[in-house]
């Protein structure tokens, strides 16, 4: 059975309860791209469930094998646009972790309008997130970084936080890549006050 969510309407907002087995903690990843990172920390918390998000089918339809054949009931996946999804169809105060690793930098000036960690990015997270859940971001872009750390820096309700040895020990296959050219892994992480 396939772990990708057909959607029946998109204007409801999804129900957790009604896409897992089990009731568990939930953590959301918004640009999943091929998985590596979400199959690896899926496998390693069997006691919580995951949501991946992403865009392109080719790689949602890969993640969705790759899950079904590691026999994980902990992840859903979906394919939608993300700012849509968390704006409209995401649960409120439903979970405990949101995660957007080398999100598009969209380099260009003119282009900068479309990332997604943008001025309104905190508010439709803090919608998402329980009390004291957390957003971790990671990029290789330093200008989007900056960009990441500004859009936070009035939302007082957010505050700086460390992100887990373990779960910056867990990287994603574009990380690897860069990191082995040489670029570094920038990561911040931010604590959603109660």
């Amino acid at each position: 059975m396939s772990l990708l969510h057909e959607f029946e309407s998109v204007t409801e907002p999804l129900r957790l309860e009604e896409l897992f087995p089990v009731t568990h903690p939930a953590e959301l990843e918004i640009g999943c791209g091929d998985g590596g990172f979400l199959l690896e920390w899926a496998t390693r918390h069997p006691k919580k469930n995951f949501i991946g998000v992403e865009r392109l089918l080719g790689r949602i339809r890969k993640l969705d094998k790759k899950g079904r054949r590691a026999e994980l009931t902990n992840l859903h996946l979906l394919r939608f646009e993300a700012r849509y999804l968390l704006q409209y169809l995401l649960p409120d105060h439903a979970f405990d972790a949101v995660h957007i690793y080398f999100p598009d930098p969209w380099p260009k000036d003119k282009h900068r309008r479309h990332r997604l960690i943008g001025e309104h990015f905190p508010e439709l997270a803090r919608r998402i997130l329980l009390p004291n859940g957390i957003v971790h971001l990671r990029t290789d872009d330093p200008a989007y970084f900056e960009q990441m750390q500004e859009s936070f820096l009035p939302a007082k309700y957010f505050s700086v936080t460390e992100t887990p040895v373990e779960l910056a020990n867990v990287t994603t296959e574009f990380e690897r890549q860069w990191n082995e050219e040489g670029k570094p892994t920038l990561r911040v992480s931010y604590r959603l006050e109660k």
